[in-house]
């Protein structure tokens, strides 16, 4: 499957900081979503900022979609709350 592609600004929240995904991967992609806590679905997706490549997930949160960003990833990349990013990604 071709990667997509977005750019937006990391917003911090209180799971964590995200990036707002332009598109319903479910639709998109004809994929579901999977389990990943208790009471949480999210479609779990590949990324890549720059050259860096990691996994993450999108979730559905005030009927948009979100990209979920590790403190760890936002390390690696010398990212925070605020700055813009270009990130492709994909079902993984």
């Amino acid at each position: 499957m071709k990667a997509e592609r977005i750019s937006g600004v990391v917003q911090a929240g209180h799971k964590g900081d995200a990036v707002e995904v332009s598109f319903d991967p479910g639709a998109k992609w004809g994929v579901t979503a999977q389990q990943i806590g208790p009471g949480r679905r999210a479609y779990r997706v590949v990324c890549r900022i720059g050259a860096t490549r990691f996994g993450s997930c999108v979730v559905a949160r005030s009927k948009k979609f979100w990209l979920l960003l590790s403190s760890e990833v936002e390390d690696k990349l010398s990212i925070k709350a605020g700055d813009t990013v270009s990130v492709a990604l994909e079902p993984s």
